[in-house]
């Protein structure tokens, strides 16, 4: 083993030990008791962006293409973090980060649940999320010549998370979806750009770091491959140790697109609920969609029948489809949509809950 490696895997053994002595707090964060107290009640559905923009609309306050088509809000509230390492005043998105902060309080005094992801520009080389030649990650890992560099993008992150705080002042729990689709090869943390050591050094500090060295106790995190595993051995292949994850999730579009396998996506989550069962924690179907909803029946015939499976409609806490930008694409019908009827249709499933649902549960 050469010196580079054995330091690697010292330095995770060590995270792996320090931290699991001191993570201890997950248990009881808001979010995780109320996600078990309803376990087995019904699914949350959630929207990326759904408070900040729409299709035809954008920044009206109290506005949601769910709700404009449900007549009620999302309980999950999905938000994206790139750029802010960069000091960038908007995001990837271009929704600005004060208003993100802004929206995300008011989804939680709301009663509903923040869930961030994070398409980060690297380290020195600002190379984007999406460059597939990208090597970042063992340069910014602890021992790698970016790693000052990579902790001072974290520190941004942390700075954002603390200004998260309700009308008492106290901290907003959250949850935290680093590194997803990481057995995928677009990104520049993926299966191709970074060893299964090394993206697991990357997951843990990031962890560790946030908790432990800047005091995010409130936040959660989820573990989203994507679809690209078939047994809890492949699923786990990235996984950084159960010390560092909070809930077990799988980003899923391939499955539930034309020519794609409903039957496919339901094994795949009976693999999370079966690993998370195994391990304690939580599971979710953490991202999903059908770009420009092309399909008239997709929520009722392709997610509908995922969701209606027997383990998954009784073990999955929440779904989240992706965000409505009118000049780029849609990932839910807005009113007038073809496909807005048959949202709304598995929207009143008795197992799929809103915002007004989940409150009256909790």
């Amino acid at each position: 083993m050469g010196f580079l490696k054995l330091s690697l895997l010292i330095s995770v053994l060590a995270m792996h030990c320090l931290y699991s002595q001191t993570n201890n707090s997950s248990d009881e964060n808001e979010i995780v008791l109320k996600l078990k107290s309803i376990k087995g009640q019904g699914i949350l559905f959630g929207h990326q962006d759904d408070l900040a923009y729409g299709v035809g609309w954008e920044y009206i306050r109290g506005e949601s293409d769910v709700k404009r088509v449900s007549g009620d809000y999302p309980a999950i509230f999905g938000w994206e973090l790139g750029g802010l390492e960069l000091d960038q005043e908007k995001n990837l998105d271009k929704v600005p980060f004060k208003t993100m902060q802004s929206l995300a309080i008011m989804g939680h005094e709301m009663g509903g649940i923040n869930t961030f992801s994070w398409h980060p520009y690297a380290p020195v080389s600002h190379e984007s999320s999406w460059n597939k030649e990208a090597i970042i990650v063992k340069h910014i890992i602890p021992g790698g010549k970016n790693h000052e560099a990579f902790k001072q993008q974290l520190d941004k992150v942390a700075i954002f998370f603390k200004g998260l705080k309700d009308k008492n002042g106290d901290q907003v729990p959250f949850i935290f979806r680093p590194w997803h689709e990481m057995d995928g090869n677009w990104f520049w943390w993926g299966s191709k750009q970074s060893t299964h050591q090394e993206f697991k050094a990357l997951f843990a500090f990031t962890v560790e770091y946030l908790r432990e060295e800047k005091g995010l106790g409130q936040m959660l995190i989820a573990y989203s491959p994507d679809r690209n595993f078939d047994s809890e051995e492949t699923y786990l292949q990235w996984y950084p140790g159960d010390q560092y994850v909070d809930i077990l999730g799988v980003d899923n579009y391939s499955d539930l697109k034309k020519g794609g396998s409903t039957e496919a996506a339901i094994r795949k989550l009976h693999i999370v609920i079966n690993t998370a069962h195994k391990k304690g924690k939580l599971a979710a179907f953490t991202e999903t969609g059908l770009e420009n909803v092309t399909d008239d029946k997709w929520y009722t015939q392709k997610l509908g029948k995922v969701l209606a499976d027997s383990l998954v409609s009784k073990e999955i806490s929440y779904v989240m489809v992706w965000r409505n930008d009118g000049n780029v694409h849609y990932f839910f019908p807005y009113p007038g949509q073809k496909g807005a009827a048959d949202a709304k249709e598995l929207l009143s499933n008795k197992n799929i809950l809103l915002l007004k649902e989940f409150k009256s549960l909790k």
